[in-house]
């Protein structure tokens, strides 16, 4: 059932209907929490999405925790070198990116490449997305030549996998 609700809840989503979205995913939550315990990496992934609601609705104060407890939940039962973990410091990173708060993301991007590097390879398409990230960071930093130096990487990377 909560696979049901939460699937609806993303094609509510996906249309921009946050306000319908919203109640589900916080549904779809609720029903993996007691079915499969707080700690379980389905309830991370539900924090998610529930975090992103909340993002695209620029309440950033109520996706911050949301997205820290999903972290948390993924390097606790995946580890902390496992891609999804990569995925979620991600997701953080990009909260603070759109608050203008460049500093404090910049290091969660530099751990999500890393982990994808390692767990991924070099070449994987996921990334060449983890340094466009970063370079965007860069540039909102100012530091355009070590934007550049990733752009390129990106290109080859890119290049590889055509």
């Amino acid at each position: 059932m909560a696979t049901s609700i939460n699937n609806l809840a993303f094609l509510y989503y996906t249309q921009g209907l946050y306000a319908k979205a919203e109640p589900l995913y916080k549904r779809s939550l609720a029903i993996k929490e007691k079915s499969l315990g707080p700690d379980h990496p389905s309830v991370a992934t539900s924090l998610n999405n529930l975090a992103v609601v909340f993002k695209a609705q620029g309440q950033y104060a109520q996706a911050e925790p949301l997205y820290n407890r999903s972290l948390t939940i993924l390097e606790k039962t995946l580890g902390p070198d496992h891609p999804d973990v990569a995925t979620s410091l991600g997701n953080l990173a990009e909260l603070y990116r759109k608050q203008g708060q460049y500093a404090t993301a910049e290091p969660l991007c530099k751990r999500a490449l890393a982990i994808y590097e390692k767990s991924l390879g070099p070449d994987h398409p996921t990334v060449a997305q983890g340094l466009m990230n970063l370079a965007g960071l860069y540039r909102k930093l100012g530091q355009e030549n070590t934007a550049e130096k990733l752009e390129k990487r990106v290109a080859t990377i890119r290049a590889i996998n055509v």
